[in-house]
Formats: C-alpha cells, structure tokens, sequence
C-alpha cells in the first residue's frame, strides 16, 4: 500500500493525529519516528499519550534517559536513539523486552537502529513544512490493514 500522509497546519492538528493513533494502533505496535531535531517526534508521543489518560507534562524527550514508560489507559515505551553512539549500544537497552510486551513502542531516530526493529513496524517520517506545520507520512512493513483503517479515519476527520 502507499504510504499515507497526514498534513498537520498546527499542533492541534498533531494532537487529532495522536488521538487517532491511539484509537487504531494494535497492541505491540512498534513505531519508528523519523525526522529532523525540532520536527516533532516528541510531540507526536506526546498527543498519543494525551489521548491514553496522560497529563502532556508526563511526556518528555527521552534523549538523555534513552527510554521513558507511560501508563495511561494503554501503556507506552519511549525510546530516543539520537544519543546512542551505534546499534549495539541500543541493544543493551534490551529493546527486545519491550518489543514483545503488550504496550505500544516509539523509536525516535528510528533510522538510527534500524537493522534493530522488529520486521513488522510502522514507520512515521516526520517533515516540517513551516512553523508550526508537518507532515507525517506512514508506511508499514507488514500490516497495509494497519494503513487502510488509519488513511480511512484520517480523510474522516479531515471532511469534520
């Protein structure tokens, strides 16, 4: 399936993205989050936090802590790659653990450990296309389901 692109012209619009994410993400979803320092990969969790019962101060960039864990209404794990100095370092993290459990999985600078991720991930690259506006394009390596239903509440939400 093509990837599907989400364009968000203000932060309010990556928090409808987050809700939606929240809503249609299975359990041990595996997100890769790719994009330039600032683009809003934390920003991203955060909204998807928000939308599992989370206050938005509880979500911060995990950079010098590598993993930050969330309970809300669905559990998160944080992860930040920026820091690591190569995959190795990234596997002492002991991701693996983390990959199998039930909760929802976010890798930002997912580029970074690639070769690390589990084969079925979805992976958002995240543009910025002016001050406060992105766009967030999606692709999956395994579930065009996953795409299907997420293109499908995207465009239902844009006729809103």
């Amino acid at each position: 399936m093509n990837p599907v692109v989400f364009i968000a012209s203000s932060e309010n619009d990556t928090d409808r993205l987050g809700t939606i994410l929240a809503d249609e993400l299975p359990d041990m979803t595996v997100v890769s989050l790719i994009g330039t320092l600032g683009a809003g990969k934390t920003r991203l969790v955060q909204a998807i936090a928000v939308a599992c019962g989370l206050p938005a101060d509880d979500v911060n960039s995990p950079t010098f802590v590598l993993c930050q864990h969330y309970h809300g209404t669905r559990r998160i794990h944080h992860f930040d790659a920026y820091r690591l100095k190569d995959e190795d370092e990234f596997l002492e993290l002991g991701p693996e653990e983390y990959f199998d459990d039930t909760a929802l999985t976010f890798v930002e600078w997912g580029d970074r450990v690639s070769d690390c991720l589990p084969r079925a991930h979805l992976e958002i690259t995240i543009t910025v296309t002016g001050d406060h506006s992105r766009q967030f394009e999606m692709t999956s390596t395994s579930d065009d389901r996953l795409l299907a239903r997420l293109s499908h509440r995207l465009d239902s939400a844009n006729q809103d």
